[in-house]
């Protein structure tokens, strides 16, 4: 469950972090900023950044994600094989 907190934590401020650069650079640029492409555009970024800079976080989070699904596999296998001998 840490390993989500934290790598949701850190898309979030990468996402603040990107909106407030592309707000404050367009705003540079133009007299009128759209809210809705600042986003667009911010989340864009984000998604692209996140991909290289947060790698370490992601891979925690899915091998946490794969050690638990192999946990229920494990425990899913165990319970139908007791089925199998008491049948």
């Amino acid at each position: 469950m840490k390993e989500f907190v934290v790598y949701t934590a850190l898309r979030i401020l990468l996402f603040i972090a990107s909106l407030g650069m592309v707000f404050g650079v367009w705003a540079l640029i133009a007299d009128a900023v759209p809210v809705l492409w600042v986003v667009v555009v911010a989340f864009l970024i984000s998604g692209v950044a996140s991909y290289y800079l947060l790698n370490g976080p992601r891979t925690a989070f899915a091998r946490r994600v794969e050690e638990r699904a192999a946990r229920a596999s494990a425990a899913f296998e165990e319970r139908r094989s007791r089925e199998d001998v008491d049948e």
